[in-house]
């Protein structure tokens, strides 16, 4: 994450380039990790911050404080936000909690917990906003999903062939239960991938907008939209959706910032950011045309088993220029 040049030029503006948020004020880190940003916040000229990470990584935290001079300015805590108590309220709260397409690990609770017990009143959140987006893609990645799901498949029928003939066991009892984890692990869970534009097949759409001065968990542990896309290009496939995120430091209505700058992580042309899109692949994939309109239903939730991970179900209808309407489809993915 370090070398992400993406994320790390936009926090180092962020601070800045809005100098007038940090200076004399105090600061509190959410999850610290190397504790960049804290380090960051004290030469923009706060007058305290602390650094609160959960893991051993504190202690680079602190050795790289004391390299730069600033342990009397930087106070590195080590502990989970919900235990641990700071002897004052702050100014600024800043982190970088996004996990892939923005929420998953529920890093974000952490923040919001820190804001409700140690942000004053008027104090500021960096980032500020967030929005998560999803939009129509075309992949070559789906062709090879459905041969790999295949290939495990042909491999399972060899090795029950294999083992009745030759140990005399029938194993083809456990062929749904194969079936469906393969079927999962190929076809359903979501894809890490750094997008290319050109793959971008539709109009973008946002599905959730964040105001982290003001969201709630409740308001995160589901995410519902009904929203529309266009196809732009003629005669290609769809494949599936793409889905990224971007946040924003805007400071608050009443200090605004004096430069807002945003990090997104949508399909570019150079490398992009270690966050990447979310892939959710459709299978199979379903001819469209330029002018063909979607109509998208999105729902994002975490997984039962683990709240760190999230479940979604994409269902859409595509109306033809033609005036046709294609048959609808619903499809469950898992994002792990």
């Amino acid at each position: 994450m370090l070398s992400d040049r993406v994320r790390m030029n936009a926090y180092f503006n962020s601070i800045f380039q809005n100098k007038h948020h940090f200076q004399g004020k105090t600061v509190l880190d959410v999850g610290a990790g190397s504790g960049i940003l804290a380090i960051w916040s004290a030469q923009a000229g706060a007058r305290k911050v602390y650094a609160v990470e959960a893991t051993k990584m504190s202690e680079h935290a602190r050795a790289l404080v004391k390299a730069n001079n600033l342990e009397d300015v930087v106070e590195v805590i080590e502990g989970s936000m919900e235990e641990v108590t700071l002897p004052e309220k702050v100014d600024v709260i800043i982190s970088e909690w996004m996990g892939y397409f923005l929420l998953r690990e529920s890093m974000f609770d952490s923040v919001i917990c820190a804001r409700d017990r140690w942000l004053k009143p008027m104090g500021m959140m960096y980032p500020s906003h967030a929005r998560m987006w999803v939009a129509p893609i075309r992949s070559g990645s789906v062709d090879k999903k459905i041969n790999d799901y295949e290939d495990a498949m042909d491999d399972w029928y060899h090795f029950t062939n294999e083992t009745k003939s030759k140990y005399g066991v029938d194993m083809s009892v456990l062929k749904k239960s194969f079936s469906e984890e393969q079927r999962k692990y190929y076809l359903q869970t979501s894809l890490w991938s750094n997008l290319h534009p050109h793959q971008v097949i539709g109009t973008a759409a946002v599905v959730k907008e964040i105001d982290c001065l003001t969201v709630t968990v409740n308001d995160i542990l589901e995410v519902r939209s009904n929203l529309s896309s266009s196809i732009t290009l003629e005669n290609t496939r769809l494949c599936g959706f793409g889905g990224w995120f971007d946040v924003h430091f805007r400071g608050r209505k009443e200090d605004p910032a004096q430069q807002e700058i945003e990090l997104t992580t949508a399909p570019s042309i150079d490398n992009g950011t270690h966050w990447g899109q979310q892939v959710f692949l459709m299978h199979p994939p379903i001819r469209v045309s330029e002018g063909d309109g979607l109509n998208v239903s999105f729902l994002m939730k975490r997984s039962m088993e683990n709240h760190r991970l999230l479940e979604v179900e994409l269902g859409c209808e595509i109306r033809q220029c033609s005036g046709t309407i294609l048959p609808s489809f619903n499809k469950k993915f898992y994002i792990e």
